[in-house]
């Protein structure tokens, strides 16, 4: 059962990100994890579609998180594509009777450990923005309040995205989100070669971006930039 005030203590914590400069992608960051804290999911992950209509990953709570994602979106099916596509939650899903649903995502997220998913829409009226998805390496059933609860999650990143677009206009809402998908693929591209470079896990890469960023009180976009650059000018230089 989701207690309510570690529920309050999320959301108040979350409301107080959103400023006027507030970081997208480490906020969605930081809601995957409060998901995953609260509902006791073992890996939770945010996709969201892009002007075209495409679904991308867009955060995760660990890396797991992430492949889950990925490998929805390498193999075009999953509950976030369903949730996506329908504006429908999808709820209490046992991946060991989802064969039939999705033929390839069921059983290679089996093998890699999960036994139940759930996804909830990130809905502005009748439009789609992505969704929330949650997975557990047990059988995970939630009660009609904790799937309220979560929605209420979903919710939020529906706020903190339309916060980020700022503006109505269509043409200037697609335009950010697109910066904000083309901002996670930096992050992404940082990650990864600061990984290689420093001989650590993914996951420690990002929380090393995340604190330098926040300690020069700049964007992860904006730090993960200088990191790239900082690692191919070290590749560029001769051996001394």
């Amino acid at each position: 059962m989701i207690s309510t005030s570690e529920l309050s203590t999320a959301f108040v914590g979350m409301a107080d990100s959103l400023v006027d400069d507030f970081d997208l992608v480490d906020f969605l960051h930081d809601l995957t994890v409060h998901a995953a804290h609260l509902s006791g999911a073992d890996a939770v992950g945010i996709v969201l579609a892009d002007h075209a209509g495409r679904v991308r990953y867009m955060a995760s709570s660990n890396e797991s998180g992430r492949l889950m994602e990925l490998l929805q979106l390498q193999s075009s099916e999953g509950p976030c594509l369903d949730c996506v596509r329908t504006g429908v939650p999808v709820v209490n899903a046992d991946l060991a009777h989802a064969g039939d649903r999705w033929p390839v995502f069921a059983p290679q997220a089996r093998s890699a450990g999960f036994a139940a998913v759930h996804a909830f829409p990130l809905r502005l009226r009748r439009d789609v923005l992505g969704a929330l998805n949650l997975f557990s390496s047990e059988a995970m059933t939630f009660s009609e309040e904790e799937v309220g609860v979560v929605q209420a999650l979903a919710d939020v990143a529906t706020i903190a995205i339309m916060q980020e677009r700022a503006i109505a206009r269509a043409e200037a809402v697609t335009e950010q989100l697109q910066g904000a998908l083309n901002s996670r693929i930096v992050v992404e591209q940082a990650k990864g070669a600061l990984a290689q470079a420093a001989g650590i896990t993914i996951s420690e890469a990002f929380e090393l971006l995340r604190s330098r960023a926040r300690s020069t009180r700049r964007k992860l976009v904006d730090v993960a930039g200088d990191v790239l650059a900082e690692i191919a000018d070290e590749a560029g230089r001769p051996p001394s």
